[in-house]
């Protein structure tokens, strides 16, 4: 197959019908993590709740719901076979037959800021999503104190939180922070692309963060010393990493630049098939591993398994995830 010409609308629409039909099975992706202490026993939400800390500042991850795709070379290892992924699976001691996504937001307090990054899916994705409200709730945060969304690209697993039920913003307080490029992709969308990409009610989404936008640069100093914009090329235009900050604490939130915690990080050149620029994207996740590798950087992988958090370490061989 020629990976160079892979007609994205209809992988992101095979994607994005996958994520809608995917039943949400908590635990499946994270099968190989410890087990989450709960934050309140009384509350069965209390276990979609993980707080950890970045420096000064205290964070959560929330979890959203959790994705499954087949191991059949539509999404993972385009170009590849299933018996490739099976071998990459099963030595991480995982099934074969399917791979699992977490979906988790990232909060954070930062002195008199609540900051979000992604909103996750909301009622885009069926029931495989759409639990943040429960996780935030479980965690005592109301969504009125929320100060800053960070959005890291406008597909409809990260930007379908950002609306209500009664299609109002879910974070009205928020000021809404995306790339110019990113921003410029999703106003121009048409329903047609806006349904390949997994979003739904796409006018009532344009209308309602239009008067709240904080659009930047990519790259940019967004909130000085505490946040920055770091630009990760090839998933979509304007696709944004976000540094988070507190002393000489960090943590990198790569949004999309990797999805599966064993294919992403131990074949980052092998082709996803929802990168915009696949050749891009892979060279980015390459750099990204090698960077964080040799750095040491913390990273938050929203769609690793649950809460998220850890680092890459180099191996002989390549690369592995090494949870907290």
């Amino acid at each position: 197959m020629d990976v160079g010409k892979i007609d994205l609308s209809l992988n992101l629409a095979h994607f994005f019908s996958a994520m809608a039909l995917a039943a949400c099975s908590p635990g499946s992706a994270t099968q190989q993590q410890p087990a989450s202490p709960a934050v309140t026993a009384a509350n069965p939400a209390a276990e979609d709740v993980k707080a950890f800390a970045v420096g000064d500042f205290s964070a959560m991850a929330l979890r959203d719901g959790t994705l499954e795709f087949a191991n059949d070379n539509k999404v993972f290892g385009v170009g590849r076979t299933p018996a490739e992924v099976a071998a990459l699976l099963s030595a991480a001691g995982l099934p074969t037959d399917k791979l699992h996504l977490s979906m988790q937001p990232l909060l954070v307090k930062a002195a008199d800021r609540v900051l979000l990054f992604d909103t996750r899916a909301g009622t885009n994705m069926g029931e495989a999503g759409g639990r943040l409200s429960a996780s935030m709730s479980a965690a005592g945060i109301d969504p009125q104190s929320i100060t800053d969304v960070f959005i890291s690209h406008a597909h409809g697993d990260h930007v379908g939180g950002l609306l209500n039920d009664q299609t109002a913003l879910a974070f009205p307080n928020a000021a809404i922070y995306i790339s110019s490029p990113e921003w410029a992709l999703l106003k121009e969308m048409s329903a047609s692309t806006a349904a390949s990409v997994g979003i739904g009610q796409h006018p009532a989404l344009v209308a309602a963060m239009a008067p709240k936008l904080a659009v930047f640069a990519p790259g940019a100093e967004i909130i000085p010393g505490i946040v920055k914009a770091v630009e990760i090329r090839g998933h979509t235009p304007g696709h944004s990493g976000y540094l988070i900050t507190s002393g000489q604490s960090s943590l990198l939130y790569f949004g999309d630049a990797m999805h599966h915690f064993v294919v992403s990080v131990q074949k980052p050149e092998w082709t996803i098939s929802f990168d915009a620029d696949p050749s891009t994207a892979e060279a980015s996740r390459s750099e990204l591993l090698a960077r964080s590798a040799a750095s040491g950087q913390r990273l938050y992988g929203e769609h690793f398994p649950f809460p998220g958090v850890g680092k890459v370490e180099s191996r002989a061989d390549g690369y592995v995830w090494v949870s907290e």
